[in-house]
């Protein structure tokens, strides 16, 4: 069943693997729920004409990505069966090797869960205003290309 109320998507930095155990935690009261599934998005170092990437730095358009990430929640609910959602993705400077999206679904079967955790995966790569610069060891940067 979705909360109508909005969440909050934005966190500034790096999503800690702290973070992350403590969401999955908090979710071990909640007996109706017979499984999970998690996406982690992590900064890479990839090779870009001769430069490494060290970083990206993470922007949006905020109110207009926070109205996408709350109609794919909502999109998400109607469309799988599931019991609980949560979506975050970082802002600012995050080094690669870093977390930079956590997309986490519960449900009362794995194949809603497996499903809806892609489906939700695919659809903010696809459509929220999130932007970044891929900045490289000597500082200079490019718009990043999603894929």
């Amino acid at each position: 069943m979705s909360e109508k109320k909005k969440h909050k998507v934005f966190v500034n930095g790096a999503i800690s693997p702290q973070f992350i155990a403590d969401s999955i935690a908090k979710h071990s009261t909640k007996t109706t729920i017979g499984a999970h599934d998690i996406f982690l998005g992590q900064v890479r170092s990839d090779m870009i004409e001769g430069k490494t990437v060290q970083a990206i730095d993470y922007s949006a358009y905020e109110e207009m990505a926070e109205e996408k990430f709350y109609e794919i929640r909502e999109a998400a609910f109607a469309k799988f069966n599931l019991t609980c959602m949560h979506i975050y993705h970082s802002l600012g400077k995050i080094k690669a090797g870093e977390i930079c999206l956590f997309v986490f679904v519960s449900s009362q079967h794995r194949a809603a869960a497996f499903e809806a955790c892609r489906w939700i995966t695919e659809e903010i790569k696809a459509g929220v205003p999130v932007f970044g610069k891929e900045i490289f060891e000597d500082e200079t940067h490019v718009w990043k290309v999603n894929n």
